[in-house]
């Protein structure tokens, strides 16, 4: 007797199933791939083309990875014809392992594509702008070169951007062909621009701005009429932010009224007011001052005439000042403005113990690439220095010239800065006074810094002890010598006491290196001294000479730690002094600040 047993509907949908997701897992597993034949931007082209390579190191069936792997030959010769190779070839083999599916891609290139003529008409004028020449010669790709559709592209749009930068404003690309021929292996470029006329700057207008009509016209590096150019735009732009009065900054060529008749395109800027009223304060750590608070109010305009009031406060355990500025700026396009100061400083010191107040009273202008400043100081007040005490009353011109240039103003890689002072006057003593100082950054490839430091000063007076602290020479310092506390290196008195010289010569080498974007290490020597101080012969014992605390040049050296930190450039370094019989020990040397 046989018996037929019919399952149910619902038990044959599930024993279906189970088959079906045994019958998967069976047959899936991991997939790797391998492309040779080709490397570097090929290699990584051919790999990003295909679809195989999504799927790697991920569980696929017979059926995707037959589907994938049967797709892929065409897609890598499809990947590689932007780099001018039109006749790829591609072959492999597929195999089934214990652990899924090895693929393996063998690329033959073949020859690639030349560029047989390559044809650019610009017309007659734009040859004679340099930087429209330089796009020009450094067009690629160049005849006999290797047809490459990315650099053709790039090369095509800069040239674009050069004419446009140079007051082509409708420059148009008429034609722009690349033909080629595959069975010769050739290609035929044609590019011809119809790039109209050359534009010049018209009016400029100003909008949403603050202040008076007229006043911004200071900063225009322009005069109508001058030939447009993209990077006078950029320099306004520059300027305005630097001016510190608006929020918003847009300088932009208004191509709605250019003028085509007489080639004038007027320019607009739209601006709109910052916070007038500015409140700072904070906290620092500084191993020549101390630790201290700083404070500060700033009016960034007092009225519609731009004029500027400042105030900054700074108590510190070693020095305390007390700052105001009243800055009127001035027509014309060098930046010019007069400055009136008031100034109150009290320095506590382990060399020196001084309270003066001074006025100050100057102009500012930029002259010949530098910032020139001239004008006149009044200083009184009182001061210790060794076993000295004295009054001074000065009253002393100064001129000034500043130039900076960095490519980073947070980080520079590359940058100097340079300054130079010159002051003489009279009182209380007469002299005659130059101080430099100059600082040199390079970058030595990606994560390295080359920084040189130097400072020169000279001072002839009738009577040293007169003179105060502030216009004294001492050495020894975070920006001096490290090494050495603050002002404790120059020539001494019979107590062996720092006095102060009359001449300064300062000098610095150092090495950064990062081994993160924002942590490195330094290293440095620093050397230099003051000289030529004297002290008053009723201060001295009868019969004694000061001692030779500065006769020679005294050197520091030592490593340091460098943050980037988010509030600016933190350097803590540890130093100590060289070969030197009245310092030793390690000094601890922290400063919180830009580079320049």
């Amino acid at each position: 007797m046989i018996f037929l047993l019919r399952p149910k509907p619902a038990m044959s949908r599930i024993f279906l199933l189970s088959t079906l997701l045994l019958s998967g897992i069976a047959h899936a597993g991991k997939l790797t791939l391998t492309i040779d034949g080709v490397d570097g931007e090929l290699h990584t082209a051919a790999l990003n083309s295909t679809e195989l390579s999504q799927y790697t190191s991920r569980d696929v069936s017979a059926a995707q990875v037959r589907r994938l792997y049967d797709h892929a030959a065409a897609q890598i010769a499809k990947s590689l014809e932007p780099y001018g190779y039109y006749h790829a070839k591609v072959s492999g083999d597929l195999k089934e392992t214990a652990q899924g599916w090895n693929a393996l891609l063998h690329v033959a290139p073949g020859e690639p594509v030349t560029v047989e003529m390559l044809t650019i008409d610009l017309g007659d004028a734009p040859h004679q702008e340099k930087t429209v020449a330089d796009a020009l010669k450094a067009f690629a790709p160049q005849t006999g070169q290797r047809l490459d559709h990315a650099a053709y592209e790039k090369s095509k749009l800069t040239l674009q951007t050069t004419l446009l930068e140079h007051g082509y404003l409708d420059a148009k690309l008429d034609t722009h062909v690349v033909a080629v021929t595959r069975d010769s292996n050739r290609a035929a470029i044609t590019l011809q621009w119809n790039i109209g006329p050359h534009y010049r700057i018209g009016v400029t207008q100003f909008s949403g701005g603050q202040l008076d009509e007229g006043f911004l016209d200071r900063y225009l590096p322009w005069k109508p009429g001058d030939d447009y150019r993209t990077g006078k735009l950029l320099t306004l732009q520059q300027r305005l932010v630097d001016a510190d009065y608006f929020s918003i900054v847009e300088v932009l060529p208004d191509l709605e009224h250019e003028n085509p008749d007489d080639g004038t395109v007027p320019i607009l800027v739209k601006l709109a007011p910052a916070k007038r009223t500015i409140y700072t304060s904070g906290v620092f750590i500084d191993t020549d001052t101390g630790a201290g608070v700083r404070g500060g109010i700033e009016r960034r305009w007092v009225n519609s005439k731009g004029h500027k009031l400042k105030f900054q406060l700074e108590i510190a355990q070693r020095l305390k000042t007390l700052a105001s500025l009243y800055t009127i700026p001035l027509p014309g396009s060098d930046n010019r403005s007069f400055n009136f100061g008031a100034n109150y400083r009290d320095e506590n010191t382990d060399t020196s113990k001084s309270r003066t107040a001074s006025l100050v009273a100057n102009e500012t202008r930029e002259w010949h690439g530098f910032t020139r400043t001239i004008g006149v100081h009044a200083l009184a007040g009182n001061f210790t220095v060794a076993d000295q005490q004295g009054t001074t009353t000065l009253l002393y011109p100064e001129v000034s010239l500043t130039r900076k240039k960095t490519d980073n103003i947070d980080f520079t890689h590359n940058g100097y800065s340079f300054t130079v002072t010159a002051r003489a006057g009279g009182g209380a003593t007469t002299f005659e006074q130059v101080v430099a100082d100059a600082k040199y950054i390079h970058a030595l490839g990606d994560s390295n810094r080359l920084i040189l430091r130097g400072s020169l000063g000279a001072t002839q007076v009738a009577d040293f002890d007169k003179l105060p602290p502030e216009l004294r020479f001492f050495a020894g310092g975070d920006r001096s010598i490290r090494g050495y506390a603050y002002q404790t290196i120059g020539p001494l008195d019979a107590a062996g006491k720092v006095i102060g010289g009359k001449q300064l010569a300062v000098f610095s080498t150092e090495v950064e290196h990062y081994f993160t974007p924002t942590w490195g290490i330094a290293t440095f020597i620093d050397t230099g001294n003051a000289f030529g101080g004297s002290s008053a012969a009723s201060t001295l014992p009868l019969g004694a000479t000061p001692v030779d605390g500065g006769s020679k040049f005294k050197i520091g050296t030592g490593l340091g730690l460098r943050w980037r930190s988010p509030v600016g450039m933190v350097r803590v370094d540890l130093g100590t002094p060289i070969n030197d019989p009245l310092h030793g020990g390690v000094q601890l040397h922290l400063t919180i600040g830009p580079d320049l």
